[in-house]
């Protein structure tokens, strides 16, 4: 049994991911910021799993002043945690030159400094062969297609597969492994926000099956590696 923590567990992937991992008896420890919905999934993984340890969190990651009492909680109800899913996000669409300055701290903040933080305060618990997933995007990648609207998204996702690279270097003499998965189109309300019109081939549950095993695996073959998933791009 490995102990698991995901962040932006409330809906999308982060919905299916979880269950996936309850299905394979992993425990989890379950963060985002909607606590209804929240209690909606650990119902829902109950019913999977009825003696699965599973704890949620109604957390916001804009709050990053608190995320030191945010691991110290996962301390003491978890103790240690072998898998970090990075999956909580933001994204705003608006035109370069109405972007304000809120939206890019909010960008930036939710998308970069609170995994970067987390990550920081929870390398004290995690175990010796930990695996810390970060959630990219495929927009983030230098050199891929950019789309409008994306002027404060985008940077931030690519602030983040550059941590995992910078991670994987600076604890290459320990077993952590710290990767990034960089997702193309997958139908999520974040999607729905940034393309309205744009129907994606692939739904939560399907790169969620793919995280799951990915996470569970991938630590054994890959560290600082960007990975696009991506069958399309819109």
């Amino acid at each position: 049994m490995k102990k698991v923590l995901i962040t932006g567990a409330s809906k999308g992937i982060g919905f299916e991911l979880a269950k996936f991992f309850a299905k394979k008896n992993h425990a989890l420890y379950l963060i985002a910021r909607d606590e209804k919905k929240l209690k909606k999934l650990k119902k829902e993984i109950k019913e999977i799993n009825p003696k699965l340890p599973c704890y949620i969190l109604s957390f916001d990651l804009l709050e990053i002043n608190k995320i030191k009492n945010l691991i110290l909680n996962i301390k003491n109800r978890f103790g240690t945690v072998d898998i970090v899913v990075h999956n909580g996000g933001t994204l705003v669409n608006k035109s370069f030159v109405k972007i304000k300055k809120e939206d890019l701290i909010n960008s930036f903040t939710i998308n970069y400094f609170a995994p970067y933080l987390i990550t920081q305060k929870i390398m004290p618990i995690l175990t010796k062969k930990a695996h810390v997933i970060f959630i990219g995007s495929v927009g983030g990648i230098n050199g891929s297609v950019k789309f409008p609207g994306l002027s404060s998204y985008s940077p931030s996702k690519g602030a983040l597969i550059t941590l995992a690279e910078c991670l994987a270097e600076e604890f290459k003499m320990t077993n952590f492994r710290f990767n990034c998965l960089a997702l193309g189109a997958v139908q999520t309300e974040m999607l729905k926000k940034a393309f309205p019109k744009y129907k994606a081939p692939l739904s939560p549950k399907s790169i969620s099956s793919f995280i799951f095993d990915f996470a569970i695996k991938g630590g054994e073959f890959f560290n600082g590696k960007v990975l696009p998933v991506s069958s399309t791009t819109p």
